[in-house]
């Protein structure tokens, strides 16, 4: 029976030195990844086209079911997502919720990428 040869990584000491610190801590990264998650559902991008529209700049969540073609539960979910994810605020009038853009957010969100 033949023995299998265990094989090392040859270490060379002038080589492949570690950077001292990332660029980006997990934080960051996880506050970014959470920005780019929302924006990554059709529906989330077609719900802040549609806010970013109105010419109040602002909408009402009874607003936005019809544009979207969906339930009032799912419009809500998505647009908390968009919320947790610092693209839209929130705001609570009697028993609608009115949403509108963050200011600076979409400029923010244009220069995640390019900031790496």
């Amino acid at each position: 029976m033949e023995s299998l040869q265990i094989l090392e990584p040859a270490v060379d000491a002038s080589c492949c030195t570690p950077c001292g610190n990332p660029a980006m801590d997990a934080d960051e990264a996880q506050r970014r990844a959470l920005v780019f998650k929302a924006l990554a559902d059709p529906n989330r991008l077609r719900l802040l086209s549609i806010v970013k529209a109105g010419e109040s700049g602002e909408a009402c969540v009874c607003d936005l079911t019809e544009p979207m073609d969906l339930g009032q539960p799912t419009v809500s979910h998505h647009l908390k997502v968009l919320v947790e994810a610092g693209l839209l605020n929130r705001e609570k009038r009697g028993t609608w919720a009115y949403y509108s853009l963050v200011p600076g957010a979409l400029e923010e969100t244009a220069g995640l990428l390019t900031s790496l």
